[in-house]
């Protein structure tokens, strides 16, 4: 994807979190999501800091005093803006669209890996659907499998993928070495940053390996 096919797909999962979030029960709101410690609401507080400058950064770190690790900011700047209106939040995503802007230190391919994923952190576990093109969910794939070991893997709490064979079964996509897991593009997207609900949806003797761990 280029930049434009990239934001243009980053515009459309917010304008489609951002009509999701708008039909949600005070119920939806306040249930557990896909992200480890977080409910809906505080998923959708995180979405609306996909602009972070460097200077909100340090306004946070001044706001919440100490050493603290990437995975506490980023919890604690959720938390922050979950306390605000359910239609402040919405109207903050939908208010990005048209923005290429991003939080310091990451690209635009982490802007889309998060609106992604965290769409479907919301979605799934109240019986909702928020479609993802292939496409787009192996161009955020390919980014997560890249930063394998870097800073930016450490906000991930993955499966241990490696030393599987990852092959897409909607899309010409895989990547590694190993016993095959088969299975749709968002599915093996949702693997590689730590999501088991989605293993019922894979298959091939890498489930097996998976299963069993």
């Amino acid at each position: 994807m280029n930049d434009d096919e990239l934001w243009a797909a980053i515009d459309t999962q917010r304008a489609r979190t951002a009509d999701l979030l708008a039909t949600l029960t005070a119920d939806d709101w306040a249930h557990r999501s896909l992200c480890e410690g977080w409910t809906v609401r505080d998923v959708a507080g995180h979405l609306t800091l996909q602009q972070m400058t460097l200077g909100a950064a340090l306004r946070l770190a001044l706001k919440h005093p100490g050493i603290h690790s990437m995975n506490w900011i980023i919890q604690a700047s959720g938390r922050d803006q979950a306390a605000l209106p359910t239609e402040r939040i919405i109207g903050e995503i939908r208010g990005m669209i048209g923005s290429r802007r991003h939080n310091f230190g990451v690209t635009a391919r982490e802007t889309l890996i998060d609106i992604v994923v965290h769409g479907q952190d919301i979605a799934i576990p109240i019986g909702r659907s928020l479609t993802v093109p292939p496409h787009v969910a192996a161009t955020a794939a390919t980014r997560v499998w890249e930063c394998r070991g870097s800073r930016m893997s450490r906000v991930f709490k993955p499966l241990p993928y490696d030393g599987l064979r990852l092959v897409a079964d909607d899309i010409d996509w895989s990547v590694g070495d190993g016993p095959e897991l088969r299975g749709p593009m968002l599915s093996l997207l949702l693997l590689l940053t730590g999501r088991r609900v989605v293993l019922p949806q894979l298959d091939g003797p890498g489930a097996e390996v998976l299963h069993g761990v």
